[in-house]
């Protein structure tokens, strides 16, 4: 019988944080052309915005926290983060609202989350068999035109996308083993939602959509069996390896079929953002992309160190096969489809992706993949 009443959130060392800050300032610095405070002269006072972002505990909240402290000192005083972690101010479902109302300032969420209120987030963030490496998505949102379509999409909630941030793949860790496709059959699962929940209900599985916070006391009671979320370093450090036993990921090399670049992202009420002098909101865009690399890595340095945790509490890593990849994309790409025709927005971002896809440069999508299929 594993351990119930083990802490389930880790905390980042203190030495840790300071590097950590110490980084972030410096190439935060380095962001702004060498400018080392932006602070408007004219500026009586702080500017302080109340920041919620969805990670509930480990080191992506540590990291966030970091960050969101460490803005003061890289404006010169004149914008300050008041960092605050899932459900400290409002439920992770109702982030956009409380950012669009002015209850919170900006938020830090998973883009995917909003599938359901505009379906173009469902292609803001990675979907089953979609664009498969960090890399790919940058050059999605800052050379293919994907950033200013999804500040096109959110502005007309009244919010300000500032811009992605990268974390890494998505697992599942499950009380009985998947060795296959087949397994996820009739099995009680958590999911974002949108499309990634449609192509496992395609595969027989009875999905349900939670936030973080509320996935360990559901695998806790029995209400889910088997549960999707970020990766190894956060999912250890929020208790998941006491309540389950085994973890599911595609191939050697494809870690993740359905989520393997989770995307979150920096979004700003509209009138937040607004009372901005220039130079500070040039700041902040350049500054989002210096948070989403250090971001990223620091969490796969994590993630290294987690697995060693996962193996020592007798925890299984199971793998899909190449045939598991292929009965998945029979199931995805119909629904690649039905998505991007939700909206027109959903259609051009997704159209962006799909020839992108098809070039030279990856060949992930062939000409017979998507025979039948029409925008």
């Amino acid at each position: 019988m594993k351990d119930k009443n083990a802490k389930a959130v880790e905390t980042t060392p203190p030495a840790n944080r300071r590097k950590f800050l110490k980084a972030t300032a410096a190439a935060g610095a380095a962001a702004t052309l060498g400018f080392p405070h932006i602070r408007n002269a004219e500026a009586a006072a702080t500017t302080t915005w109340k920041i919620q972002t969805s990670w509930p505990g480990g080191i992506g909240l540590e990291i966030f926290k970091d960050w969101c402290n460490g803005i003061v000192e890289k404006t010169g005083g004149e914008l300050a983060f008041q960092p605050f972690g899932a459900k400290d101010v409002v439920g992770d479902f109702q982030l956009l609202d409380a950012v669009k109302n002015g209850v919170l300032d900006a938020m830090n969420p998973f883009t995917l989350y909003w599938a359901g209120r505009m379906p173009v987030a469902v292609f803001l963030s990675s979907y089953p068999l979609g664009l498969r490496n960090p890399h790919e998505w940058d050059v999605f949102y800052y050379s293919l035109g994907g950033l200013e379509l999804a500040r096109e999409a959110f502005k007309k909630e009244g919010l300000h996308y500032v811009g992605p941030i990268h974390h890494g793949p998505n697992i599942i860790h499950s009380k009985t083993p998947i060795r296959s496709i087949d397994d996820f059959r009739g099995r009680k699962m958590r999911l974002p939602g949108g499309m990634v929940a449609e192509v496992f209900q395609a595969a027989g599985a009875k999905t349900t959509l939670l936030p973080g916070s509320e996935i360990f006391p559901a695998l806790e009671k029995g209400t889910i069996d088997v549960a999707d979320y970020v990766g190894p370093a956060i999912n250890y450090a929020l208790g998941f390896h006491q309540v389950t036993d085994y973890i599911s990921m595609g191939p050697p090399g494809f870690m993740s079929l359905y989520q393997p670049v989770d995307l979150m992202d920096l979004t700003v009420g509209m009138n937040s953002w607004n009372k901005l002098s220039d130079s500070m909101k040039t700041f902040l865009e350049m500054e989002v992309h210096v948070y989403s690399d250090l971001h990223h890595a620091a969490i796969q340095k994590a993630d290294q160190e987690a697995w060693k945790k996962f193996e020592e509490a007798g925890t299984q890593v199971t793998r899909l096969s190449q045939d598991d990849v292929e009965a998945f994309t029979e199931l995805a790409v119909p629904r690649w489809f039905a998505w991007a025709k939700k909206d027109p927005l959903a259609t051009r971002a997704f159209k962006i992706q799909l020839d992108y896809m098809m070039s030279g440069s990856l060949g992930y999508v062939t000409p017979e993949m998507i025979e039948g299929q029409s925008l």
